[in-house]
């Protein structure tokens, strides 16, 4: 079971998570390999999630209806025993207003003279948020995500207030093409396929489908496991963090940075040939903020999987960088070849 946690983890030094940063990932990789038994084929999704809960970067689910995308959401906020107001989803379409996702504007508030929008049990207020048919939002929702996302802030009154969002997950069936939803797809390093399983696993898919039926009828989670909860990747995020910082000595007067430690030099000579590879012969489009961000997806994942040292196996978080479903199909391809996986 999953240990009892601070309040604030934020005010943890990096000796206080040194001492549990064994204990965080032991519970952390039990909860992942836990939640993939409730679900047929989808184990490198759940790890996407857990590596980009951790890192504290949003991540996109693409598939069409029926997929799972949804349940995998939920299944996985429910393992990780969080409370209700912790936890914000909502269907976006473009008529979706803003009141919908940051409050409603508080009547008495706005006859004194003062324009304060109602947040609680909105997204301004969450922990965790789903975003489902996120691509379908209007400009007014687009602007709004983009300053939670980037900024991790809203304005009330024109003023900025600090949200307390630590994970994002955002659904799609489709992703369209308009150059205005550009920058909302690039704050979305990655894009991974959530895709129908029937013709591999068609016993699989209702032996489990019949098994989910019950335990919604009957009211029962029995994912919900207690393995780790949301202040753990709070936590193992923190700890990173840190270490990103971190310049330790090597005894010669020289300070070594994280990619000196964790980086070994071919595997970044081979992570900046496979970025030129995409860019130059399959036109990917990697922005330079990319680049930082996949570096600590990278780490993170290393970390939770193998304990620190980035190896060529963990630069396949390439194949999640497609833009469209094109892109997404090419890639998840093209980078296992490049890799020589395949």
């Amino acid at each position: 079971m999953a240990v009892a946690t601070p309040t604030n983890s934020d005010d943890l030094s990096l000796a206080d998570l040194q001492s549990e940063a064994d204990g965080l990932r032991k519970r952390i990789n039990r909860f992942r390999e836990s939640l993939g038994r409730f679900f047929v084929n989808k184990q490198e999704i759940i790890d996407l999630m857990v590596v980009a809960a951790i890192a504290q970067e949003p991540l996109l689910l693409v598939g069409p209806p029926g997929t799972a995308k949804s349940d995998l959401v939920l299944k996985f906020k429910d393992a990780l025993g969080m409370d209700e107001g912790d936890y914000f989803e909502y269907m976006l379409t473009r008529f979706t207003e803003p009141s919908e996702i940051i409050g409603a504007i508080d009547i008495k508030e706005l006859r004194a003279g003062r324009y304060i929008r109602k947040k609680e049990g909105k997204l301004p207020t969450a922990r965790l948020v789903f975003l489902d048919e996120i691509f379908k939002s209007n400009s007014a929702i687009l602007n709004i995500l983009l300053t939670i996302i980037n900024e991790k802030k809203f304005y009330q009154e024109g003023k900025p207030e600090a949200v307390p969002l630590r994970v994002m997950f955002a659904a799609t069936n489709e992703i369209p093409e308009q150059g205005e939803l550009a920058a909302l797809k690039d704050r979305f390093v990655l894009k991974v396929q959530s895709r129908p399983v029937q013709d591999e696993f068609f016993t699989e898919l209702i032996d489990a489908g019949l098994q989910g039926e019950a335990y919604k009828g009957l009211n029962q989670k029995p994912w919900v496991e207690g393995h780790c909860t949301l202040e753990d990747l709070v936590k193992a995020n923190r700890y990173l963090t840190f270490l990103f910082a971190r310049k330790t000595g090597d005894g010669r007067g020289e300070e070594q940075n994280d990619r000196q430690l964790f980086f070994p030099a071919d595997v970044f000579r081979e992570y900046q040939r496979l970025v030129k590879t995409l860019v130059r012969e399959d036109e990917i489009f990697i922005s330079d903020r990319k680049l930082v961000k996949l570096y600590k997806l990278f780490r993170v994942r290393a970390w939770l999987l193998s304990g620190g040292t980035v190896s060529r196996d963990d630069l396949r978080l390439l194949a999640y960088l497609g833009e469209s479903h094109q892109e997404i199909e090419h890639l998840r391809e093209k980078v296992p070849q490049l890799l020589g996986d395949a």
